[in-house]
C-alpha cells in the first residue's frame, strides 16, 4: 500500500507563483499529492491544481504585466483593506470554473484566520472561490471576507505552511513548500538596468495611475528602492508580515516537521510583484529539483529517472 502524500503550500503573495513550478516538477517526476492544503497564495495555486486548471493559471500569470496587475486592483477605501479583490477573483474564477471544495479530487483545504478570535479556520466545504478569497486576504491590503458570521483574513497569519492540515487529512508523507525561507537572510537585490526611453507599457502605466487618486503614492511605496533613507508604509507592513510568517513557520514546523521542505530562493521578488511569474515559476522548479534526492529517500523510489 503506497503512502498517502500531502502537499502544504505556503503563503508569500507574489512569490507564490513558485508553487506552479514546484507542482509541475513533482507531477513530472511521478509525485501526485493525495491531499493539498494551502495558505494565502498557496490556497489559490493549490485550488487551481486540484480543480484541474493549473495550466490555465500558469498561462495567465505568465502573461501579466504591471498594467494588468494594476487593473485588477479594485481600490476600496474604509472597508478594512486597500483592495476589494472582486476583479482578481472574477478573473481567477474564469480560469478554474467555479466549483465546490468538496467536489475536488484530490481533497483540498484553504486556511484562513478569524480576525476577531485569532482562530485558524480550515475551509473544506462550500465555494472554492470564497475560500481562496478569504485565505489571500492579507491584512491592510485586501478587505476581509465574511464567512458564516466570521470575518476572515489571510491564513498565513496563523499557519503560513499548513503541514498540520495535511496531517489531519491523514497524510503519511508531507511535502512542505516554504516561500519565505530566505527572505530575512539576504538583502533584496534590484536589477540595475541602464535607463531607456519610456515604453508603451510605461506610458500606459502612467496613464492608468493618474486615474486612481492616491494609488500612485501607494505603489511607489510598494516598489520603494533599496537605499531609500527611510522605509515606506508598505515596506514596514510587508517587512513585519515577512518577520511574523518566518517566525511562525519555524515554530510550527519545529513542532510538526514535514518529511521534506522545498524552499525556492525568492528574496529578490517583492511581495506584490505578481508580474514576475516567469522568475518565480523557474525558482519553484529549481527548488523542487534540488529536493528530489530527499524525496527519493522518503518515498523509497527513483524519481529522477522520470524526468521528461
Amino acid at each position: 500500500m503506497s503512502e498517502r502524500i500531502g502537499l502544504a503550500l505556503g503563503s508569500g503573495a507574489a512569490r507564490g507563483w513558485a508553487h506552479i513550478g514546484v507542482i509541475e516538477t513533482l507531477v513530472d517526476h511521478g509525485i501526485r499529492p493525495d491531499v493539498v492544503a494551502g495558505s494565502s497564495i498557496g490556497a489559490l495555486v493549490g485550488a487551481a491544481w486540484c480543480a484541474g486548471h493549473l495550466d490555465s493559471l500558469s498561462t495567465w500569470v505568465r502573461s501579466l504585466s504591471r498594467v494588468d496587475v494594476l487593473r485588477m486592483l479594485d481600490v476600496s477605501v474604509g472597508n478594512g483593506g486597500f483592495v476589494e479583490g472582486r476583479r482578481l477573483m472574477g478573473v481567477f474564477g474564469d480560469r478554474i470554473r467555479t466549483r465546490q471544495i468538496e467536489d475536488l479530487d484530490p481533497p483540498f483545504v484553504a486556511v484562513a484566520t478569524d480576525i476577531h478570535s485569532g482562530r485558524e479556520m480550515w475551509l473544506r466545504r462550500g465555494s472554492l472561490l470564497d475560500a481562496v478569497r478569504a485565505s489571500i486576504s492579507l491584512p491592510g491590503i485586501f478587505t476581509p471576507v465574511q464567512h458564516e458570521n466570521r470575518w476572515l483574513v489571510d491564513g498565513g497569519l496563523v499557519n503560513p505552511v499548513p503541514v498540520s492540515v495535511c496531517r489531519a487529512l491523514e497524510a503519511d508523507v508531507v511535502i512542505a513548500v516554504n516561500l519565505n525561507g530566505d527572505i530575512l537572510s539576504r538583502r533584496r537585490i534590484r536589477d540595475k538596468a541602464p535607463s531607456a526611453p519610456p515604453s508603451a507599457e510605461d506610458k500606459a502605466n502612467d496613464s492608468l495611475l493618474k486615474r486612481f487618486s492616491g494609488l500612485k503614492q501607494f505603489l511607489s511605496q510598494v516598489g520603494s528602492r533599496l537605499g531609500d533613507p527611510s522605509p515606506g508604509l508598505f515596506d514596514v507592513t510587508s517587512g513585519a508580515i515577512n518577520i511574523m510568517q518566518d517566525r511562525i513557520t519555524r515554530s510550527r514546523m519545529a513542532g510538526d516537521p514535514p518529511e521534506t521542505v522545498i524552499a525556492p530562493r525568492l528574496s529578490h521578488l517583492g511581495l506584490m510583484e505578481f508580474h514576475r511569474a516567469d522568475e518565480a515559476i523557474s525558482e519553484g522548479r529549481k527548488a523542487a529539483l534540488r529536493a528530489l534526492p530527499a524525496l527519493e529517500q522518503v518515498l523509497g523510489r527513483d524519481l529522477r529517472s522520470r524526468q521528461p
